[in-house]
């Protein structure tokens, strides 16, 4: 589990290819690996890795055919720069909002603008995701959390403050860019529950069921 507060940024330094999986290496001068350890998690651009190997200043990942077919690491190329996240401490800080590492989809920019200080990005919404997304909510983009702050029929914009982009591979966005996707995760859970529900032909919440339990 992560929360979307970007550590570090690092870069693919070599890239392996095992029929329809990757071996990648991710190299960072500025993630702390002192704790570290084989097994060990770490999000890169919102993907969730699992460490295989460590060296000083990098790691090994194995990335399988099922996540190169959902994201956009079979087309990444050495140099390629990451968003980079180590696995949430129960007694860590919850500072952006649940993020499981797991990609939804993938989009593209759509424009940008600056704003102030600040920078206006215009993502296109893609049509199996937009009920997930609501203005004011949170969504993962290349594993950075980030509020929708506002919504048209086919894209999302997202406000990104200077910090932010300094600090994350946001600044190198142009339009056209893709990136990676997650949905709320509790938005996700919720669209389940409800889905199980009506499959058992349960009715869900209703006024009846609200007086049972002496909410009326």
């Amino acid at each position: 589990m992560f929360t979307g507060i970007i550590e570090a940024t690092g870069r693919v330094s070599a890239i392996q290819v095992s029929g329809v999986d990757l071996k990648l290496t991710i190299e960072s001068h500025s993630l702390d690996f002192s704790d570290v350890k084989l097994g060990d998690s770490i999000a890169s651009n919102g993907v969730c890795l699992t460490v295989t190997a460590l060296h000083g200043n990098s790691f090994n990942a194995d990335v399988s055919g099922e996540t190169v077919k959902r994201t956009l690491f079979g087309q990444y190329k050495i140099g390629q720069l990451l968003n980079l996240e180590k696995a949430l401490l129960a007694t860590g800080r919850l500072g952006g909002h649940l993020v499981s590492g797991h990609v939804d989809g993938i989009s593209s920019v759509e424009k940008i603008e600056k704003f102030g200080e600040a920078w206006q990005v215009w993502i296109k919404m893609p049509t199996d995701l937009a009920h997930y997304i609501a203005e004011k909510g949170s969504i993962t983009v290349d594993g950075i959390s980030l509020t929708v702050n506002e919504l048209s029929a086919s894209a999302f914009r997202l406000t990104i403050v200077p910090h932010t982009a300094r600090e994350t591979t946001l600044m190198n966005l142009k339009a056209g860019s893709q990136v990676h996707l997650e949905v709320d995760l509790i938005a996700r859970y919720l669209e389940r529950l409800l889905q199980g529900r009506q499959q058992s032909g349960s009715k869900g919440l209703t006024m009846d069921l609200l007086q049972q339990r002496g909410f009326l």
